[in-house]
């Protein structure tokens, strides 16, 4: 199968979705590799090493059009939607419920769109989600601590304070992988942290594995409003599999916040748990609301693509080789947890959350294999 790996174009995109140690996996296999030229450089992989671990280096025009299965990090933007054809097997993060123009393009197209972030075991594990949830999470504290210094127009807060001057408090709203990272990090940085979720057996599990300076909270409408006048950092990790996340803050509810105060939003991908959350990135990552500041930069983890890279693309290369050794139909006919993560396929939803954001049809995996 040909493989092409596209250089992210995505404004201040830095990750890589494939490095030379899979492109040799690959072509071990008896595969072909595209890498577009300069694909790697952000995350420290040069030409070269592609190159020498059997990778063909081409140009973008090249690659899109000889490549059955494209692999990235995220989303193709507007520009790459004319590139896009009947058949071809794309494999990355789509987030289409926050998007109704972006899933039009993809259904218009054609395209089998395997979405990373919808893969999921039976558990209800999102193992392609994860790696970057944990990266997202303890950079929205490391974020969230830099917007409160008053040089960001922040409330000149430090996140752990000093002896004889209490340290900041900081609200996380959700306690999955996103949530229970951010805590850990805050409270290690000896921040005063209260979490929040919906599940009373997510509450145990973090009130007996999170530092004693974490306090779990129910999430609720009057508990979170109650939290709000005293917080310093507010953390949104809300997340729904595959639909857009719940509004659980509204813009009247700023008006309860210190002037200063800072919102971190790492469900922006999703459309955002604030009312008030609009997508930004790397180069202007903030922006003020009535005195709060914003940071709601969509592709967190681009800001440390080493990182990240190295961490999505160890959980993202064993689906990528069945999906390249198989096929993707038989594929997922043989993994329950890949074929989760089928979204789009020749022009028709698979994946109900998708379908009910846009109230459009859904059509069940098993019918489009």
């Amino acid at each position: 199968m040909k493989i092409g790996v596209p250089k992210e174009i995505k404004t201040n995109e830095h990750r890589v979705a494939l490095i030379p140690s899979g492109v040799a996996s690959l072509s071990e296999a008896g595969h072909g590799v595209l890498v577009e030229r300069g694909a790697g450089l952000g995350s420290g992989f040069t030409d070269e090493q592609y190159r020498s671990a059997g990778a063909q280096i081409a140009d973008a025009d090249t690659l899109w059009s000889a490549s059955e299965l494209i692999v990235k990090v995220k989303e193709p933007i507007r520009a790459e939607w004319p590139r896009l054809r009947t058949g071809q097997v794309l494999f990355t993060y789509f987030h289409f419920a926050a998007d109704r123009e972006l899933t039009q393009a993809h259904l218009d197209s054609g395209a089998i769109c395997i979405a990373y972030e919808t893969v999921a075991q039976p558990s209800g594990e999102l193992p392609l989600l994860t790696p970057m949830s944990e990266v997202a999470g303890r950079m929205a504290v490391q974020e969230g601590a830099k917007y409160l210094e008053k040089q960001h127009g922040g409330r000149g807060v430090l996140l752990g304070g000093v002896p004889g001057v209490a340290p900041a408090r900081v609200v996380v709203i959700g306690g999955g992988v996103v949530g229970s990272h951010a805590a850990r990090l805050a409270a290690g940085m000896g921040a005063r942290v209260t979490i929040m979720d919906v599940s009373l057996e997510r509450l145990r599990c973090l009130d007996a594995t999170l530092p004693a300076n974490v306090q779990t909270l129910f999430s609720n409408r009057h508990n979170l409003l109650e939290q709000l006048p005293g917080a310093d950092l507010v953390i949104g990790c809300v997340l729904v599999p595959g639909a857009a996340a719940p509004r659980l803050i509204q813009r009247a509810d700023l008006k309860l916040m210190q002037q200063g105060a800072v919102i971190v939003d790492v469900a922006v991908d999703q459309g955002g748990c604030m009312e008030t959350t609009r997508p930004t990135t790397h180069e202007n990552p903030i922006y003020v609301v009535d005195g709060i500041i914003h940071y709601a930069v969509a592709n967190m983890p681009g800001g440390v693509p080493r990182t990240a890279t190295l961490a999505l693309t160890n959980a993202t290369f064993p689906y990528l080789l069945q999906l390249a050794n198989k096929g993707w139909q038989q594929a997922l006919r043989d993994n329950p947890a890949l074929r989760r993560g089928l979204n789009i396929a020749a022009g028709k939803i698979a994946y109900p959350a998708v379908a009910d954001a846009f109230d459009l049809p859904c059509t069940a995996p098993e019918h489009l294999l």
